[in-house]
């Protein structure tokens, strides 16, 4: 934790010295591309699919582990109680313990699959936003961009959510991201607007 601080501290510094060096101002923003692509129109449509996929799918793959790991268990009762071979039992034996590690850690699984899903679903609304992104950073020169969980009111900053909104067009965001920082382009445009309820 010191070395993290530490290692703040000394970005801080570093910043602020160039900033001093330059004597131009300091252009420090507010972004985060995943929160703006689930502010996009079509992820609720994302959403619903990656739902449908969870119940769906994955509830199938969850019952076949247990009928998986049932059906081995039996298996393995039976050998022993036949004398089978060692080599035999020990196969079995490896694989229900490889499904009972899947049943135990079925939800960090779930999850992997199901953002894997996420991702591959959304990949055309994060490439739109990366695009507008960079294309606002290439007009405006920023030294730093901070997530939002990282801002803390009260210090001039920039909100980049809305004109990136702006670049991709879009005509609401929802109010949590309209609160952050100031608007750069406030004169040149007008507002975005909270969606309708």
């Amino acid at each position: 934790m010191k070395k993290f601080l530490l290692s703040i501290s000394f970005l801080g510094m570093m910043v602020f010295g160039l900033h001093a060096q330059n004597q131009t101002p300091l252009k420090i923003a507010v972004f985060d591309i995943d929160i703006m692509v689930q502010a996009m129109p079509g992820y609720r449509a994302v959403d619903s699919l990656v739902q449908i996929y969870e119940r769906d799918s994955l509830a199938d793959e969850y019952a076949v582990y247990q009928n998986e790991y049932k059906r081995l268990d039996s298996t393995y009762k039976a050998d022993s109680a036949a004398n089978k071979s060692k080599a035999i039992l020990d196969y079995t034996k490896n694989q229900l313990q490889q499904m009972a590690m899947n049943l135990i850690y079925w939800q960090q699984i779930a999850q992997n699959k199901s953002d894997n899903k996420r991702g591959v679903l959304s990949q055309s609304m994060y490439e739109q936003v990366v695009n507008a992104y960079k294309a606002v950073l290439a007009r405006k020169k920023y030294a730093l961009i901070l997530k939002p969980q990282t801002y803390e009111a009260g210090f001039p900053i920039d909100n980049l959510f809305i004109s990136v909104a702006k670049e991709l067009k879009l005509t609401e965001l929802p109010q949590q991201l309209l609160v952050l920082g100031d608007d750069p382009d406030a004169q040149a445009k007008p507002p975005v607007t909270t969606p309708k309820k």
